[in-house]
């Protein structure tokens, strides 16, 4: 794909992925979710402390060229993926604390996001966000993108139900397809990048999303959630919206190389995350067969 033609599109297929999460919520999804504060609270810190935190301990002790290190930053600053309240469906966690996390993350991650960059910037290559983009105008562009759709998809979702459910099938295996294309596109046009710095980059993701995920795990155990809430935390925050993360490396930091990372985690962390759900459906599985047998 041109380059050109992918920057272009990348705006729109961001704002149609998070206009499909507004289709998906309603307010008595966050309305369930605060009747158990504790998990929305350790979920949260996962995704905006613990990822950041394990992005920053990755490049450091792998590394990373400074370049991709920063590219590392930006999607540990991602919000939590589209799709990951599917797969939390799927691994039969609670997709309401799932989808719940991931919105709220994506109305953060309008202010985090700018501010975590910014020290990346200047830790690994010695700039300012300033330097390559306005702080104001990232924060506007994050909401138009993110934050804006969707809330126009919750109102679209409050307005017409009943449409809106017969079209939520079609526009989840939409926002799929947008979201590959946006990797694979990508992947194409730094194929020469990624094939250069795959050797560091691959263990490193891989470390990461890893690292994130036991992690997240061993905090929702310590504070004693649910197995269901577990689940969706872990899930939450294993997976990103590494179509943000390309975004802002191609449109606002005028560094298409530095998406790399980016690229690189969505294809990991979607077989880790269903290597995780097949363990979860089986562990299910083995305790209902237990607690029949006695």
């Amino acid at each position: 794909m041109n380059p050109a033609v992918l920057q272009k599109l990348l705006p729109l297929a961001l704002a149609c992925i998070m206009f499909y999460l507004g289709l998906t919520l309603v307010l008595a999804d966050f309305r369930r979710v605060t009747l158990r504060p504790k998990a929305l609270v350790v979920g949260l810190l996962g995704q905006l402390l613990l990822v950041p935190v394990a992005g920053f301990a990755v490049a450091r002790l792998t590394g990373l060229d400074p370049m991709m290190a920063v590219g590392l930053m930006v999607l540990a600053a991602c919000p939590g993926g589209v799709s990951s309240g599917l797969l939390t469906h799927l691994a039969r966690g609670d997709t309401a604390l799932s989808i719940s996390l991931t919105a709220l993350s994506s109305l953060a991650s309008m202010l985090t996001m700018p501010l975590l960059l910014s020290g990346a910037l200047q830790y690994f290559m010695g700039g300012s966000l300033a330097t390559r983009a306005s702080l104001g105008a990232m924060v506007g562009s994050i909401f138009l993108l993110t934050t804006l759709p969707v809330l126009l998809g919750m109102g679209v979702r409050w307005r017409f139900p009943a449409a809106v459910m017969r079209w939520v099938p079609v526009a989840a295996r939409l926002s799929t397809g947008l979201f590959v294309l946006i990797v694979l596109a990508t992947f194409w046009d730094q194929r020469e990048v990624l094939v250069q710095q795959l050797p560091q980059l691959g263990p490193a993701t891989l470390l990461l999303n890893l690292l994130i995920m036991g992690v997240a795990y061993a905090l929702a155990t310590r504070m004693r959630l649910v197995h269901t809430d577990r689940i969706a935390v872990v899930i939450e925050c294993g997976m990103h919206n590494s179509a943000l993360g390309i975004y802002v490396c191609v449109q606002w930091m005028v560094m298409p190389a530095m998406s790399a990372p980016s690229v690189v985690y969505a294809l990991l962390m979607n077989v880790t995350t269903l290597m995780f759900v097949v363990l979860m459906r089986r562990w299910r599985g083995a305790a209902i067969a237990w607690n029949r047998s006695y």
